[in-house]
Order: C-alpha cells, then sequence, then structure tokens
C-alpha cells in the first residue's frame, strides 16, 4: 500500500474517530440524573449529591402526550436518555438548526432529517439514470437487430464494460441532488436584515416517558394546560389514567371505576420494565411494534429489538366486562404474526413478543390502584420470535 493511501486512510479513521468521540460526550448521560465523583470527608461517607434537573411540560389531553417547550430542558432530556420526540422533527428536535442551516446556506453540518432527504434525493435520482441507460441500451439493441440483424446484449459496452449504472457505481451530480433542496438565496449584506428565527417546535413526551420521569427519576414538573399549576403525583396518576377515557378535559378525580387493564398502565408496565434494564425504548410505530430497543440510543446504532405488546387476562372474566378495547388482547391470526415478523427480520431486528398478564380483580382488590405500589401484581414473560430462512438456517 502507498504512504498516500495510507495518509488519506488514517485522515478519514481521525475524522470517524473524532466524531463518535464527541457524540459519545454529548450523549453520555443515559439518564437525566449526574452521579458525580463521590468525595469521602466524613467516616468514609459520600458527601456528593446527585445532580437531578427538574425541567417542566404541559400536559395535552388530546394527543395524550406532554409537552416541553424550553429549548434547554428538550435538549437535557433528548441528549440525556433520549426522551421524547420533536414535533416537528423525525426524532431529535432539530427544526431550529435546519432553519438556520438553510438560511445560512453552509451545507455543512446537516441535521438527519436532511441527511435522510439528501439520500432519499440520491436514491430517486439513481433509479432515474438508471431507467433512460435501460431504455436507451433497450433501443440500441433492438436497432442494431432490426438493421444488422444481430443480437447484442444490452448494456454493454464493446470493450465487455456495464453501461447501465449500478448502485456501486453511480455517482450523484451535486445539480441533480441539490436543485430539490437547495435554500433560499440570501446575499451577503442581507444577513444583518434577516429577522431572527423563532424557535416553534416543542419535545413531545409519551405518556409512559412522562411518568417514569416524574415518578421513576423525579425530574420532571408536569403542568395543568388551563390553570399552569403543576400536577401532585397522584393528580398525574389518576390522569394520566383518565387519558384513555374520552374527556375534553382532563380530570383530576380517580379512574371509575380503576381497573388493572387500563391502556396506560399496560403499556407503562412494558416501558418501565425494559427502561429499568438499561434500554432505550421508543416507539415503534414506523415498524408495525409497540417500542424498540436501542442499546445505546439512536444516534449510535440502529434497534436491536421491536416490542409487540400482547395483554393476558388472569381472569377472562374481567376482559368480557371491561370496557377497554386493548390491542392484540384477541388472539391474532398467522397472517398478522407472519407479516409482523417478516417486516423486523427485512430491517434486522429480532421480534419479542412482550406478555403482560393483567390481575384478576378477584385476587386483587382495585383500591390498590389508587397508587403506583399496583405494579407489583403485573407480570412480564417475552418470547423470541425470529422468522426462519432456509437458505440461511441449513446448519
Amino acid at each position: 500500500m502507498s504512504l498516500i493511501n495510507q495518509t488519506s486512510h488514517s485522515k478519514g479513521s481521525f475524522k470517524s474517530s473524532s466524531r463518535r468521540a464527541e457524540t459519545a460526550r454529548v450523549y453520555a448521560h443515559p439518564i437525566p440524573i449526574i452521579f458525580p465523583e463521590p468525595t469521602y470527608k466524613f467516616l468514609g461517607l459520600s458527601l456528593t449529591r446527585p445532580l437531578n434537573p427538574h425541567c417542566t411540560a404541559v400536559f395535552d389531553p388530546l394527543t395524550r402526550s406532554a409537552w416541553i417547550s424550553n429549548s434547554g430542558d428538550a435538549t437535557l432530556l433528548w441528549q440525556r436518555g433520549f426522551f421524547g420526540k420533536g414535533d416537528l422533527s423525525r426524532s431529535e428536535p432539530s427544526w431550529l438548526a435546519r432553519q438556520i442551516n438553510a438560511r445560512q446556506m453552509k451545507g455543512k453540518g446537516f441535521t438527519s432529517e436532511e441527511i435522510t432527504a439528501k439520500r432519499r434525493a440520491e436514491r430517486k435520482q439513481f433509479k432515474l439514470d438508471r431507467a433512460k441507460a435501460m431504455a436507451a441500451a433497450a433501443a440500441e439493441a433492438e436497432t442494431a437487430f432490426n438493421e444488422q440483424g444481430r443480437v447484442i446484449a444490452p448494456g454493454i459496452a464493446p470493450d465487455g464494460t456495464r453501461i447501465i449504472p449500478s448502485a456501486a457505481t453511480w455517482k450523484p451530480t451535486s445539480a441533480s441532488v441539490l436543485s430539490e433542496q437547495s435554500p433560499l438565496d440570501v446575499a451577503p449584506g442581507e444577513e444583518e436584515d434577516i429577522e431572527p428565527i423563532k424557535d416553534l417546535e416543542h419535545l413531545q413526551l409519551s405518556l409512559q416517558e412522562a411518568f417514569f420521569l416524574v415518578w421513576a427519576l423525579d425530574c420532571l414538573t408536569i403542568l395543568h394546560p388551563e390553570t399552569n399549576m403543576s400536577f401532585t403525583l397522584a393528580e398525574i396518576w389518576n390522569t394520566f389514567q383518565n387519558a384513555h377515557i374520552p374527556s375534553s378535559v382532563p380530570q383530576l378525580n380517580a379512574p371509575s371505576p380503576p381497573r388493572f387493564d387500563n391502556p396506560f398502565l399496560v403499556s407503562y408496565i412494558a416501558y418501565h420494565h425494559y427502561r429499568s434494564l438499561g434500554w432505550v425504548v421508543k416507539s415503534g410505530i414506523k415498524f408495525c411494534v409497540d417500542y424498540l430497543l436501542y442499546k445505546r440510543g439512536p444516534v449510535f446504532q440502529h434497534a436491536e429489538f421491536a416490542i409487540v405488546v400482547i395483554p393476558v387476562y388472569e381472569d377472562p372474566e374481567d376482559q368480557a366486562n371491561s370496557p377497554f378495547t386493548l390491542q392484540n388482547a384477541e388472539p391474532f391470526t398467522w397472517s398478522w404474526l407472519s407479516t409482523i415478523n417478516r417486516v423486523n427480520s427485512q430491517v434486522q431486528k429480532t421480534l419479542i413478543l412482550s406478555y403482560i398478564t393483567i390481575p384478576a380483580e378477584s385476587r386483587v382488590s382495585p383500591t390498590i390502584l389508587s397508587s403506583p405500589a399496583c405494579f407489583a401484581h403485573y407480570s412480564v414473560r417475552e418470547v423470541v420470535l425470529r422468522r426462519f430462512i432456509p437458505a440461511r438456517m441449513r446448519d
């Protein structure tokens, strides 16, 4: 190997390693709480207190979520545990960064949404160029057969090279790719007169994420959408359960009647189970599942597991008398299961069926539903499902 290739390879490796180091530094903390290095000053006991930020969110009953409008709180919760989702972004709240990047026309620091848009534009242009090349090769072969009576291989040049581009050889042209997404031109002298961009994005937390931050970590305060007063833990407990009961305003009274099969409780059991095991839990609606499990987070690697939450009633009478229609509570068909498994197998995810056993009301009194102490009566069982591929699994 030449010295030039070694130098270019080392530069590329240095840039890649520096990016990974910066990403690891920014997302170093798995939860919002930071535990500093302990200092032992008295009888060998640590006097260092954990740093627990107190973020603020507003409950929204229509979307069944909690909104964080403060950009500092939104960035903190995303970088420390990947909580929530930007309502104007694919995942990380980056709408303001995209707008600033488009206005300044730097084109250097792309956000995840811009990278995805660029790749899609390149893929679209590649398909168009390949279709044109295939049509031209077919026309050339037909002309040669009609005029000269000879048969030629379409898409093959006389020297044996391929005329039709492939994904490995095709290179995008900057004009074709950037024409669809080029930002507005701004003259250098006009930048000072442009009105500053107001951040219109907020971080949207699911009810499961919000309750985990409130109850398990005690780093989030939720406000009433009308009075702007902070909820107590008991009020949050009741309000989140009532969110699945049709109502125009959040109800602070206890659910009537309280039930073990409340959709919020069933989904939170699964969310808390995997969060407590160290996984980063995100919504899996994109892949037709309930949750996706990331080992470290979306910025490091793709999700490894796809979770389908399946409620199981300990007493069938509770299901017959329930006002709720829980998803996947009824026996599913094999075609549905095969479809879900195939979708996730194609994206290199292992499908897990997570069975949440709902305690029977005849065994456990519903009065225990007045607090999160009822979680101890639920159980979680997991079944790993993998698609059998004969060509790959013969050994």
